[in-house]
C-alpha cells in the first residue's frame, strides 16, 4: 500500500492544545467494524460497551520529563535536548536541536527551570545513523534523578507552549493516573481519558483490568517517509508483559471472552507476543528483510503449550501493523485520533478490517465525520472505540 493513501486534511484548530477539563469527559466516537455504523458519545459511556468477563488492558508506562534546555559552553548558542534511551548512568542517546551545531566534542551547559545554569554539562560523544547524539553527563551523580527538577514534559511538537508558560497542568495531565515504571518520552494517550473512579466502576461491572508496559519512543510521532508501507522500517520500543496479565489474557481467550486494548501501544505488545510473535506470517505483504525470518528486535517467544496464547516476558518490539493484518489477541480497541501518514493511523486502519484492506476507507470516513463534528485530535484530543 502507498503511504499517500493514509493522508487526510485536518483544520489546525482541531489539534487539541490542552486536555479536556475532566479526563473522562472527552468525546468518544464509536465505530462498528461490521457495519461501519458510527455513534457519538462521551468517554464515560465506555461503561455501556464493556461487559462482565472482558479484559481491559492498559499501558502503564510513565512519561519522563526528558526535554532539557541548554547552551553551548564555548559559543553560547542555545540547544534543546530530548533524552531517548539510557545506556548507563549519565550516558544517554538523545535528539539534539539544532543538530548541525551538536558535533562530537560539543559541551552543553544545562539550564534549570528558572533559566539559570544548573551546574550540569552534557558532552556530545558521537552521532548515530538516525542523527541521534550520545551524551555523557557530568556535574550530577545521575542525571535521571535530576530530571524532575531540570526536565520539561516532552509534549509533541504540535502542542504549542510559549517559553514563559507554566507546564504544571501538563505535568499532571500528560500522564495516566495508573502510570508506574518510567521510560516513555511520549504518553500512551488513549489511557489519558481514564480516572481512578472510572476504573473502579469498570472493575465493579466484572471487567478485569490489567496492564502491560511499553515505553513509547519518539518514533510514535514520525510520519512514514517511504513511498510504500513495505519500505518503512519501524522503530523499536521496550515492553514487558507480566505473569498476571498473561494469565488473565490466556484464560479469557480460552473462554472466548473479549480482550479490549487501550491504545495502539498496548495492542502492539499483545500482537507482538501472540503465539510466539509470528507477526510476519500474519502480514501477507510484509517482506522488509528479504526472507521469512523474524525481523531484528522482534522477540521469538516459543509457546510451551496450546493453552498459552501469550507468554509473560520482556523484550523489544519493532512490529509494524498495517492492512492487511490478522489479529490474534485484541477484540476491541480504544484509541485517539492519529496524525496523517503515521504508523498509528495505519494500525487502526488494519484493525478496522482484520485480514483485509477496507479498514482504510472505514477509518478515513470516520475521521471525516469526526472533523465535521469538531472532535479534537491527537494527544490531548478525543477518543475512538472500534468494536
Amino acid at each position: 500500500m502507498r503511504t499517500a493513501d493514509f493522508d487526510f486534511e485536518l483544520p489546525p484548530e482541531l489539534i487539541a492544545q490542552a486536555p479536556a477539563a475532566q479526563r473522562d469527559q472527552s468525546r468518544l466516537l464509536e465505530l462498528r467494524r461490521d457495519s461501519g455504523e458510527i455513534a457519538h458519545r462521551r468517554f464515560r459511556d465506555l461503561l455501556d460497551y464493556l461487559q462482565a468477563g472482558d479484559v481491559l488492558v492498559l499501558n502503564n508506562s510513565r512519561v519522563i520529563p526528558v526535554r532539557l534546555r541548554g547552551f553551548n559552553a564555548q559559543a553560547g548558542g542555545v540547544f534543546e535536548l530530548l533524552l531517548l534511551e539510557e545506556n548507563a548512568t549519565n550516558d544517554w542517546w538523545a535528539m539534539v536541536r539544532p543538530g548541525k551545531r551538536a558535533r562530537p566534542g560539543t559541551q552543553i551547559e544545562l539550564r534549570n527551570a528558572e533559566g539559570n545554569p544548573a551546574g550540569v554539562r552534557a558532552s556530545v560523544l558521537e552521532k548515530n545513523e538516525e542523527g541521534h547524539r550520545r551524551l555523557i553527563f557530568t556535574g550530577t551523580p545521575d542525571v535521571a534523578l535530576a530530571l524532575e527538577a531540570l526536565g520539561e514534559v516532552p509534549l509533541p511538537p504540535y502542542i504549542e507552549r510559549s517559553p514563559a508558560s507554566s507546564m504544571d497542568l501538563d505535568r499532571q495531565r500528560y500522564q495516566t493516573v495508573f502510570a508506574e515504571p518510567t521510560g516513555s518520552v511520549a504518553a500512551p494517550t488513549a489511557g489519558l481519558h481514564f480516572t481512578e473512579a472510572l476504573l473502579d466502576e469498570i472493575r465493579a461491572q466484572g471487567v478485569q483490568v490489567c496492564f502491560v508496559t511499553l515505553h513509547v519512543g519518539p518514533g510514535t510521532f514520525a510520519p512514514v517517509k517511504a513511498e510504500t508501507l513495505a519500505g518503512h522500517r519501524m522503530h523499536e520500543e521496550r515492553y514487558e508483559l507480566s505473569e498476571e496479565t498473561a494469565r488473565m489474557i490466556n484464560e479469557a481467550k480460552r473462554a472466548g471472552r473479549r480482550i479490549v486494548a487501550v491504545g495502539t501501544t498496548t495492542l502492539r505488545v499483545l500482537e507482538s507476543v501472540a503465539e510466539g510473535g509470528d507477526w510476519e506470517r500474519r502480514h501477507p505483504c510484509r517482506r522488509d528483510h528479504g526472507d521469512d525470518k523474524t525481523p531484528a528486535g522482534m522477540p521469538a517467544l516459543p509457546v510451551s503449550s496450546p493453552s498459552e496464547i501469550v507468554r509473560a516476558g520482556a523484550g523489544r518490539t519493532s512490529i509494524f501493523i498495517y492492512p492487511p493484518f490478522e489479529f490474534k489477541i485484541v477484540d476491541a480497541l480504544v484509541t485517539n485520533f492519529h496524525l496523517p501518514r503515521s504508523t498509528l493511523l495505519m494500525l487502526v486502519c488494519a484493525f478496522a478490517a482484520p485480514g483485509g484492506t477496507r479498514g482504510r476507507e472505514l477509518i478515513l470516513s470516520a475521521y471525516r465525520e469526526a472533523i465535521e463534528e469538531r472532535y479534537r485530535f491527537f494527544s490531548y484530543g478525543d477518543a475512538m472505540l472500534i468494536l
